[in-house]
């Protein structure tokens, strides 16, 4: 069914050589595409394929399970369509950074800010890219999977104190 999907037929047509892989679950479909095509890709399905809100954009740690560590996920809706799709994409712990999708929607200023405070990811070409939600003296990435539970420098939690 995904590959009746309109926005994957055109993305498939224009983007084949960076179309990793298409799922379909429950009705949701999902495109994984290749990271260096990634603004591309965005701009062509907000231009020319109406995806005109991106609702979220987000990150997805893999620690010792995939060979990129990192998936960057967008999800956008097409409001003349009524039509949500995901794009991801992924991203190694070396290369742990990706273009910024700024100039595709003014709205990704924070929620990068937000992946790169809470998972370490650089988003080259941000115009602000600072720690949003922990303190700028905070050591780490605590949406990352090997982060300590307790945070750095803490004690262990013992359970109730009483």
């Amino acid at each position: 069914m995904a590959e009746n999907n309109r926005a994957v037929l055109k993305l498939k047509e224009k983007f084949a050589a960076s179309i990793i892989e298409v799922v379909e679950f429950r009705g949701e479909v999902t495109v994984t595409v290749a990271k260096d095509a990634i603004i591309e890709i965005l701009s062509f399905l907000k231009q020319s394929l109406q995806y005109n809100l991106l609702t979220d954009l987000t990150a997805v740690d893999y620690l010792g399970k995939k060979e990129e560590r990192f998936m960057m996920v967008y999800q956008l809706y097409s409001i003349p369509n009524k039509d949500r799709l995901r794009v991801k994409t992924p991203v190694t712990e070396v290369a742990c950074t990706i273009p910024t999708a700024i100039p595709v929607w003014k709205t990704a200023n924070w929620l990068e800010r937000e992946v790169f405070d809470l998972f370490g990811i650089t988003f080259s070409g941000h115009p602000d890219l600072r720690r949003i939600l922990m303190t700028d003296d905070w050591v780490g990435h605590p949406l990352r999977k090997d982060y300590p539970l307790q945070g750095p420098d803490r004690e262990p939690y013992k359970g109730r104190l009483s």
